[in-house]
């Protein structure tokens, strides 16, 4: 599974690189099943995907974030999940901050982020990757200048090194819920946006961030008035984090030790990995220690909570 997928990805990665001019990449042609733009350089690492799934005897049922479900052979018995551009813009305008996000279920009625078996993100600038097995300790990794996994150990507030998501989520309600912990760690820690859950998450597992946060979803659980503001920002659209977002992240994010869950603090095990309905979008935050963790969940300005009317 490590090569069928190291080679899946590196495909992905080695078309979109091919595609040359960031106007070709850049090019917006509409919108995913989910409801986020779409860029040209999306439809390359598609296309990709599945020129590399039917050119291998391997039968397996295919989610991607802009096709959905498709099957490759007869009664296939594995699920692969693939973002293949988790940060589309990052990477149409040619920068790092984006990866190949693959994980892999048994396919059932109903799989979720708990029942992922493999794992493999790959940077496309890079190629640097990581990847994991269910039934197999730890990580096994490439491409990087030093041993990873390598969580920090960092607990406090001021001193990480964190990014947030804004992309469909409303600024205002952004920076009411943690500007002061941005203004709190900006100088003495660091604050990115990425527009990528996964590379965020991959940034934990090497060491380079202490935390990642995305609370939209709870934000808006907690107060169904808020959908038409959502709405707005999602240009018509809620977009919160898809099962394709954040499957083979999460899972292996656990498996180095990161405390990873919702904005709730609960587990995001449960997020069925074929649904993109609104009721099945997440929230996450994550950070490479728990008491950091915990911290992060407790200095959060949460509005209360409201019914929807």
């Amino acid at each position: 599974m490590k090569d069928y997928l190291l080679g899946l990805a590196r495909l992905v990665c080695q078309e979109i690189v091919a595609t040359g001019a960031l106007a070709a990449r850049r090019s917006p042609r509409g919108v995913s099943p989910g409801g986020d733009a779409q860029f040209g350089i999306d439809d390359v690492a598609e296309e990709a995907v599945w020129k590399y799934v039917v050119e291998r005897d391997v039968p397996l049922a295919v989610f991607s974030e802009d096709r959905e479900l498709r099957t490759h052979g007869t009664t296939p018995r594995y699920l692969l999940v693939v973002d293949p551009v988790d940060g589309t813009r990052p990477a149409a305008a040619g920068l790092e901050s984006a990866t190949v996000s693959l994980a892999v279920a048994p396919f059932t009625d109903r799989p979720t982020i708990a029942d992922v078996r493999y794992a493999l993100l790959m940077e496309w600038r890079t190629g640097a990757w990581l990847y994991g097995e269910r039934d197999r300790p730890g990580l096994l990794t490439g491409g990087y200048d030093h041993p990873v996994p390598a969580p920090t150990s960092t607990t406090e507030l001021s001193r990480m090194f964190w990014s947030l998501e804004f992309n469909g989520h409303p600024a205002r309600l952004m920076t009411e819920a943690y500007g002061h912990l941005i203004d709190r760690s900006a100088n003495t820690g660091g604050v990115f946006v990425f527009n990528s859950a996964t590379y965020s998450l991959a940034k934990l597992i090497t060491g380079q961030l202490d935390a990642y946060v995305d609370i939209g979803n709870r934000l808006l659980r907690d107060d169904p008035a808020l959908l038409d503001e959502f709405r707005r920002a999602g240009n018509g659209r809620v977009l919160h984090l898809f099962p394709y977002d954040i499957a083979a992240a999460v899972f292996l994010a656990e498996k180095a030790g990161i405390t990873v869950t919702d904005a709730y603090g609960k587990s995001l095990g449960d997020t069925v990995l074929t649904d993109l309905g609104v009721a099945n979008q997440r929230s996450c935050v994550a950070a490479s220690t728990p008491r950091l963790h915990r911290a992060l969940l407790d200095a959060i300005a949460w509005p209360p909570r409201k019914e929807a009317p």
